[in-house]
Order: structure tokens, then sequence, then C-alpha cells
């Protein structure tokens, strides 16, 4: 039997003046991007907007590849977890309403982020690792659905995930409709209801 490997030491976080530079840095990196794009965004404007001298910008965050890994890694180190409402559609609902209020905010960061990841490689691979990272979290809702006797033990949760969330963002990024109110409600329980029957549940081919 293999031994399981060392678990990476915790992420040193800075402190003091270094942390509250690295916040109003990433903060008007936020506000440039939801106002101004991609394509607008500039270690020159981000720093007149911090109000952080320029060369402290570009000596560590060098250019906007770096400010846009620095935001997808700052993100990731928060305490973000999905709602317990006591159901899986209600879970799957608030997770939806969440997501959909992101996205629709106005500006929102969330929208500008991913239109950067088609733009910018680094944003790219930010986003896919803060999408790794919030599905990891919200496995907890299919686990807590088990529990309950929701759902099938070997429901696959990343496919339950997908199913519930995707029609949220095939509407508003591919669509580009604007927001219906009753989508949140209608996708958490089309995706509860197919789970609950047996539509993501895992056969020992699938895991062969």
């Amino acid at each position: 039997m293999t031994s399981e490997p060392p678990s990476p030491p915790p992420r040193r976080r800075p402190g003091g003046r270094t942390s509250r530079i690295r916040t109003q840095v990433l903060d008007a990196v936020r506000a440039e991007l939801g106002e101004r794009g991609y394509d607008g965004l500039t270690l020159d404007a981000v720093a007149a907007r911090a109000g952080v001298h320029r060369a402290t910008v570009y000596r560590r965050w060098r250019d906007v590849g770096g400010l846009l890994t620095d935001l997808f890694e700052a993100t990731g180190d928060d305490d973000w977890q999905p709602q317990d409402t006591g159901s899986l559609q209600g879970d799957l609902a608030a997770l939806n309403h969440e997501n959909q209020a992101a996205m629709t905010a106005r500006p929102s960061t969330a929208a500008a982020l991913i239109a950067a990841s088609f733009r910018s490689e680094e944003a790219a691979r930010g986003l896919r690792r803060l999408w790794e990272d919030r599905y990891a979290r919200c496995e907890v809702i299919v686990s807590r659905a088990v529990r309950r006797g929701e759902l099938p033990p070997n429901t696959d949760a990343r496919r339950l995930l997908l199913a519930a969330t995707a029609p949220l963002y095939h509407q508003l990024v591919l669509l580009r409709m604007p927001p219906d109110p009753g989508l949140p409600e209608h996708a958490a329980r089309a995706a509860a209801l197919a789970a609950s029957a047996g539509a993501f549940a895992t056969s020992p081919a699938d895991d062969a």
C-alpha cells in the first residue's frame, strides 16, 4: 500500500503594508475590468485607481497577465461555500441565483473575467483553476443530498452540477440574452428531478 503524498505547506499570505497594497491593486483590477474590459486594462490605470505608485505595480505584477493571475489566486483564497437550504433543489437554485446575480451585476467582474479568458492565456488558466475550485466546493451539495436520501449514492457530482448551472451561462454568455428571473429555479428543478431518477448515476463501466 502506497503512502499518501505529503500535504503542501500552507500558503503564506502577505501582511501589513504589502497586504494593503495588494488589496488596493486587486480591487482596482476588478473595477477596471468591469468598467473597461480586458482591452482597457492597463497597469498605469490600475495604479492610478489604486492610489499606488506605478513603479510598485510594475515591479510586483510586471504586466496585465500578472495582475490577472494574482486576481484569480486571490479569488480562490476566499472562504465561500454553497448555501445549505435543506434540499437538493433549493441548494442548486441558491447556487444559480448567486451565479446569475454575479453575471448580471453592473459592472460585472465575473462577466469581464470570462470575456478576458478568450483574450488572455493567463486569464484562461486562472479561470479554469477557479472553476475547478468552485465545482469541488459545490460537491458538498450532492453529498448532502445523498445523505438525505434524495440521490443515489453513485451520483456523479460534477455532471449534476454542470447540468444545473449550464443553462444560465448558455443564456447569459453564449446567447447574450437578458436574465430570466425564473431560470435559476427552473434549471435547478430540472437537474434535481433528473438526478433523483438516476440520470447522473455512474456505473461500474464508467469507473473502469
